[in-house]
């Protein structure tokens, strides 16, 4: 959650929830709550925020027994470790399930829930509350670990190997985002200016496209170009796409013009350039953290196991490898279908039934899901034959 200006919480004396007993005002000294005698029956709720956090502390009865807030730093850290040592094994429900301040306390031997977001904003309706606060979330989120405590799974420390895998995919996710970004930027100027060298190629910011916009970055450069000159560019470029130099100029050729003047062609060329030079490193870092990637995958056990199952290649097992909670069989989900019939016939009778996409994906996981822990359980790989189910579908077809 994003910094907001600090406040005291919404709930004030006697403003507890509407399905719980009334609580005791607690009492206050400059805007914070003293702690009384804490034992192992305590439930702590922690607002994270990018300056400070909000902690709440509730007894079995969902009454507050603390309510602090401490700085992002150090020093805040420290001390919000050594007043939650007070209490006997504590359990701390936070939304945020991963960051600096996660890794801290998982160093420290604390437990911690991850409560998604939307599951705080959905039971914010039991409480009585002007409105959103961060040392009120903090109080939802420990009395939400008290009343449905058993509902949530709680976060396990990762090894060092696998923080580092985390890494590098959280780095290579963000930079594909950007080239994504990127890539539709080109796109839409050279559908404006230039459309024929949005054509030419399938992906826009695949490295032979980037290197055409830079040789021709504009329908002026590219008036004289020939077969014979497009052959030469392609085999210099090491083109191994299935197009011939006919077919991928007749593509160039056969686009509208842009109607355009001098002064705006040379300018439209100038943007190209622009964003092309910017995209060409970024490629080149995301096929770098890629090898990477594919490198920190061969030293894990597990991949393995997570790369014999069908449309897993190296990112999406290190996706999954990275990843906690129902995300591993999602995005296993999706590609599968493309790789085996079973899991495409399951796919298609979810969407035959009425199902939206993210839907039919969700009961495909589901069904994955099932096949992955028995594959994790016996330290096997995924083979089609064992798998029943796929087994019988494959012999009917």
């Amino acid at each position: 959650m994003g910094h907001r200006t600090l406040r005291r919480c919404g709930f004030g004396p006697g403003r507890t929830p509407v399905n719980e007993q009334p609580t005791r005002p607690a009492s206050r000294t400059n805007g914070i709550t003293e702690p009384r005698e804490l034992s192992m029956h305590h439930f702590v709720g922690l607002d994270w925020a990018s300056k400070a956090h909000a902690v709440c502390i509730v007894d079995a009865r969902g009454s507050v027994i603390s309510r602090f807030e401490v700085a992002h730093d150090e020093t805040g850290l420290t001390q919000l470790q050594e007043r939650l040592s007070r209490i006997d094994g504590p359990t701390i429900a936070i939304e945020r399930p991963e960051g600096v301040l996660i890794d801290t306390l998982l160093d420290a031997g604390f437990n911690i829930v991850a409560i998604h977001p939307n599951v705080v904003k959905a039971a914010r309706s039991r409480y009585r509350t002007a409105g959103k606060s961060d040392s009120g979330d903090a109080y939802i989120l420990a009395d939400l670990l008290r009343t449905d405590g058993h509902r949530f799974k709680a976060l396990i420390p990762h090894a060092s190997e696998i923080k580092a895998l985390r890494l590098l995919v959280r780095l290579r996710k963000d930079f594909v985002r950007t080239r994504v970004g990127l890539s539709n930027q080109l796109r839409s100027v050279l559908l404006a200016l230039y459309p024929g060298a949005a054509q030419i190629f399938a992906d826009i910011d695949s490295p032979i496209a980037l290197a055409f916009l830079r040789a021709f970055p504009s329908e002026a450069h590219a008036a004289k170009l020939t077969e014979r000159r497009l052959q030469r560019f392609l085999t210099e470029n090491s083109y191994c796409g299935r197009r011939s130099a006919t077919e991928l100029l007749a593509r160039l050729r056969n686009a509208p013009r842009g109607v355009l003047t001098d002064e705006v062609a040379e300018t439209g060329a100038v943007g190209v350039i622009a964003v092309v030079e910017t995209l060409v490193p970024l490629v080149m870092q995301i096929t770098s953290l890629t090898v990477k990637i594919d490198a920190r995958l061969r030293e894990l056990p597990d991949a393995q196991i997570v790369q014999s199952f069908p449309g897993s290649g190296s990112v999406t097992a290190a996706m999954i490898l990275a990843k906690l909670g129902s995300d591993r069989e999602r995005r296993l989900a999706d590609n599968s279908r493309k790789r085996s019939a079973w899991a495409a016939d399951r796919y298609r009778q979810a969407r035959d039934r009425g199902c939206d996409h993210p839907h039919a994906i969700r009961i495909l996981a589901r069904a994955w899901a099932r096949v992955i822990w028995k594959c994790w359980r016996d330290q096997a790989l995924y083979d089609p034959v064992k798998h029943g189910q796929a087994a019988r579908f494959a012999a009917q077809g």
